[in-house]
């Protein structure tokens, strides 16, 4: 579930199968109230937002999809979105949504950082899964932002 603080909106289910000391997870994004856009040349599944609509950025690499207690990284690559203004006609890769994922006590929430997606615009080198470094996002004010928190439960 994705928040506001004022209510949740149910963005998809994800469902985990233990495999030793992580698990392997599979998520379906497609129950979510997402509404279909084509934006910048490319479809994208969006949340409409009043004022801004929050667009699913598929990561286009290669994943293990697998977490474990130390290492949720993964997760946080398949939770990638774009934000843009309501009225906005096009994306901007810089305006992006990284939930950087914590464990709280029996789920999963996710504090909305912001990123430059660009960045995910040149494969990364031939076996590097984690191109995305902590230099890389930037904690965001709640505040600023329709969704601010991500919650797995």
């Amino acid at each position: 579930m994705i928040g506001n603080g004022a209510g949740k909106t149910l963005v998809g289910n994800i469902s985990f199968s233990p495999e030793g000391t992580f698990s392997a997870y599979k998520i379906d994004l497609a129950i979510g109230p997402f509404t279909e856009h084509f934006l910048s040349m490319r479809p994208f599944r969006c949340l409409e937002g009043p004022d801004k609509h929050w667009c699913h950025v598929p990561y286009p690499y290669a994943l293990q999809r697998k977490v474990s207690v130390g290492d949720l990284t993964d997760l946080e690559y398949d939770l990638l979105f774009i934000h843009k203004g309501a009225t906005e006609y096009g994306i901007n890769m810089w305006n992006g949504v990284y939930y950087q994922l914590r464990i709280d006590g029996d789920r999963l929430v996710g504090e909305l950082h912001e990123m430059d997606m660009g960045l995910l615009a040149v494969p990364p080198a031939e076996g590097e899964l984690r191109p995305v470094t902590d230099k890389d996002i930037h904690q965001a004010e709640p505040d600023s932002h329709w969704l601010p928190r991500l919650v797995i439960e």
